[in-house]
């Protein structure tokens, strides 16, 4: 198992079993619910960060499986098939396939991905259920609950909707479970005027009789296993503050019935029309997955000698995996495998807000898969990322750093740098093939490299075994970059005729470097492994960290990795730059939420198709004919637009190169990115105000369709934006914020519409907004007391307040 080519085909392997006198290590992530489609801050959460351990395990020769699948059962399937008029089974088997496949796409290497809904399940929930009503772990209880008389049944809390009962909300359209407009948890009872979402008509409140787990009765068991196991699998430190929060507050019994169709049945008679509550059922899913893989489960489920039970999943799951499902399992005397080590992580949030599967809010698992970002890309930048203390942030920008930066310079850099010099011809290179390299040890360079990688290895080692994925992925880099130190210190490119001995010792050790890479950074990006072992021209065997074989020794002897002689492939850049332009498209593209998106989309369509219609000559009129008119209407238009600032089409724009003018001491000739093909020239008179090494390198605000003008024999094609005192003593940039997209068009809430191609200097619309520009005492940029307003943030000045704008 782990090499790419198995994912997604768990099913036709041999379903693997304990090994006595092995460490047999069975893996868990959090099963995603199946009424959505799972975004980023879901599968860094769950599925993702125990893909990587599971890979990890596998490099070290463990004994392992991967479990997961979807949770299919509840309120929220039943209320989707409403949404989507199909049945719940019709709405589970969708979405069923759309996680799988695009776990399959993220390169998640599960043993078996299953799902809830299917025998197994209801015959193990059952079973266990069965066995803590004989051991009296369960009591029944009556509760009020809202009855639709149309419908003939209990509602649950999802489908009841009313008024928001909270002082100040007042939201017409709040769930039974939650108000989305407040985010107040409710009760289906607490909601003025409630109506039914199936027929719309007011239920009413009538008893109902449920099941519960009598937690409190289970606690000292409960508190022992926690005290123990806790310190043991060495839980991380937020799941051990919320489970203390849950069994600090005192344990109640929880119910766990629920008046549904879409379920496990109740196997009582006095309860047969009755299902099974999510957080009851759900975790059993864990283990009627693995018996879908092998019918001999229990030995995976019922070995607690000899297997190690690892959870992954996120904050919000802790307490259904370390009170619940415990108490659950400890409830009925059984010898259960209990959950030894859980990897719980904090929420990512996106750009200025939060990832949100209810609003469409993000970047989804098929948005991603449909962008042109590699895989290794999506999952380095989402690990480097891992909420593991607290929670942290998606940003584009932030993506674009680490893509050019740490996987572009540094370890794309390393990685051809070495194999592309070993592939130069005989007399510039070696042929591919890998040279002997005596002496190694005695190479001083070399030696003290291999020191400082073994050292390396070790503590990558250490840190994985205790889960901390983020340390793990970070000290693997690390030795990428003492990679590309000792190249450089090496000056292999001179040892090559001068020391032809000591160059071989480098490029023998550089390859090893290389392969011993592709090993530590397979559990995180498989498919960059998976490359680099193509260039190697070596299997994938030969990626392991055993410590029967010794790899974790050898790693600190790099020279002894590739033997000599080994012909490699064919060298090729394994990672490339993502521009400024990408990144503001995507960034504009994934803004809003997913029904935003489809509007804009729809907009756009319709505005295509119009354009392609305006575009269709008819028989018999001339090309000439069309365009003339075109030009009449485009000006008609402009007649008709108000002057206001939406028509100045004003841009976030990049300094990349300035000098002096060569005819004009006063004047700077910049070299402006603004987001298009080519840079533009631009013209400012800012010498006497602002230096040349302040002008280099900076984000500036660019005024960018008045008409080009020459200045002193140099076309300027825009104009750089600046701010004033009154007696122009002082001039300052308009600055945007530093993460600010270049290209992005400054926006100016309230003043919406298309700027002119091209300012109409006759119009004097430049000249009439201009007055209207100014900062303000908090040294804001505004229009007409409008901030200059970007999707980072809003433009500002260093110091001039109440100053004029042009």
């Amino acid at each position: 198992m782990g090499d790419i080519s198995e994912i997604g085909n768990e099913d036709t392997a041999a379903p693997k079993l304990p090994i006595p006198g092995k460490r047999n290590v069975l893996i868990t992530s959090a099963l995603p619910y199946v009424n959505n489609v799972p975004h980023l801050g879901n599968l860094i959460g769950s599925v993702l960060s125990a893909d990587v351990f599971a890979r990890y395990c596998r490099r070290r020769g463990y004994n392992m499986i991967y479990i997961c699948g979807t949770d299919e059962y509840g309120t929220a399937t039943e209320t989707k098939a409403m949404e989507e008029h199909c049945t719940p089974q019709q709405i589970c088997d969708k979405y069923h396939a759309i996680h799988k496949e695009i776990y399959e796409w993220f390169d998640i290497s599960f043993d078996k991905f299953g799902r809830t809904s299917t025998p197994q399940q209801t015959e193990i929930c059952q079973a266990i259920f069965q066995n803590l009503w004989e051991r009296n772990w369960l009591s029944e209880n009556t509760m009020q609950q809202p009855y639709c008389d149309t419908c003939n049944r209990f509602l649950a809390d999802r489908f009841v909707e009313g008024i928001c009962p909270t002082p100040g909300c007042g939201y017409e359209d709040a769930r039974g479970d939650q108000c989305e407009s407040c985010g107040k948890l409710l009760n289906p009872i607490e909601l003025v005027k409630p109506r039914c979402k199936v027929c719309r008509n007011t239920p009413r409140i009538r008893d109902t009789e449920h099941l519960f787990l009598e937690l409190p009765k289970l606690k000292d068991r409960l508190e022992e296993y926690i005290k123990f196991m806790s310190v043991v699998g060495g839980w991380s430190q937020n799941a051990v503050q919320a489970t203390n929060a849950w069994t600090r507050e005192g344990l109640k019994p929880r119910c766990i019935t629920r008046d549904l169709k879409w379920g496990v049945p109740v196997p009582l008679e006095k309860y047969k029309d009755k299902v099974f509550y999510v957080w009851f059922d759900a975790p059993i899913g864990y283990i009627s997955i693995t018996a879908c893989y092998s019918k001999d489960w229990e030995n995976w489920w019922k070995n607690p000698e000899n297997v190690e039970l690892f959870q992954f999943m996120g904050k919000d799951n802790v307490p259904f995996h370390t009170v619940m499902f415990p108490s659950t399992l400890l409830g009925t005397g059984e010898n259960w495998t209990m959950m030894k080590t859980i990897s719980v992580t904090e929420y990512l949030n996106y750009e200025a807000g939060k990832f949100s599967k209810s609003k469409g809010m993000g970047v989804f698992g098929n948005d991603a898969k449909n962008t042109n970002i590699p895989v290794e890309v999506w999952r380095y930048y989402l690990l480097t990322n891992r909420p593991e203390v607290s929670d942290t942030l998606f940003t584009w920008v932030d993506l674009q750093a680490k893509q050019n930066s740490e996987l572009l310079k540094n370890l794309g850099n390393f990685v051809h740098r070495s194999l592309s010099f070993l592939a130069k011809p005989s007399g510039e290179g070696y042929g591919s093939i890998v040279p002997d390299a005596p002496g190694a040890e005695a190479h001083k360079l070399t030696a003290d490299l291999g020191e400082r990688v073994g050292r390396l290895v070790e503590q990558y080692v250490e840190v994985m075994e205790k889960v901390k994925l983020k340390q793990g992925l970070k000290t693997a880099m690390s030795i990428s970059s003492e990679g590309n130190g000792y190249l450089q210190d090496s000056q292999f490119w001179k040892l090559y005729k001068d020391d032809p001995a000591a160059c071989a010792i480098v490029v023998k050790t550089s390859t090893g470097l290389v392969h011993l890479l592709a090993t530590l950074l397979e559990p995180f990006i498989p498919s960059f492994s998976h490359k680099v072992l193509g260039q190697l021209n070596l299997p994938c065997e030969t990626l392991s960290l055993c410590d029967e074989k010794g790899d974790v020794e050898q790693a600190g002897k790099p020279w002894n990795i590739v033997p000599a002689g080994h012909k490699i492939g064919k060298p090729e850049p394994l990672f490339s730059e993502m521009k400024d332009e990408e990144v503001n498209y995507y960034r504009i593209k994934f803004a809003g939420s997913q029904a935003d998106r489809i509007e804009r989309a729809e907009a756009e369509a319709v505005e295509v198709a119009e354009q392609i219609k305006r575009s269709t000559i008819s028989d018999g009129v001339a090309e000439k004919g069309v365009e003339a008119k075109r030009s009449a209407e485009a000006k008609q238009k402009g007649k008709d637009l108000p002057v206001s600032i939406a028509r100045i089409d004003i841009r976030v724009g990049l300094i990349t190169n300035v000098q002096k003018h060569p005819d004009a001491d006063s004047l700077y000739v910049e070299e402006i990115d603004v987001g298009e093909p080519a840079k533009r020239t631009v013209v400012s008179g800012l010498v006497n105000y602002i230096t040349l090494e302040e002008m280099q390198n900076r984000k500036v605000l660019v005024v960018c369709n008045l008409k080009p003008a020459a200045m002193r024999g140099i076309k300027s094609q825009a104009m750089v934006l600046a701010a004033s005192n009154d007696d122009h003593t002082i001039v300052e940039l308009v600055s945007p914020p530093e993460e600010a997209p270049v290209g992005e068009r400054v926006k100016f809430p309230g003043f919406d519409g298309e700027p002119d191609e091209v300012l109409n200097p006759k119009k004097k619309i430049w000249e009439t907004v201009q007055p209207d520009l100014y900062t303000t005492t908090d040294l804001i940029a505004c229009y007409k007391g409008v901030p200059f307003t970007t999707s980072a943030g809003v433009c500002k000045v260093s110091s001039v307040t109440c100053g004029s704008i042009k």
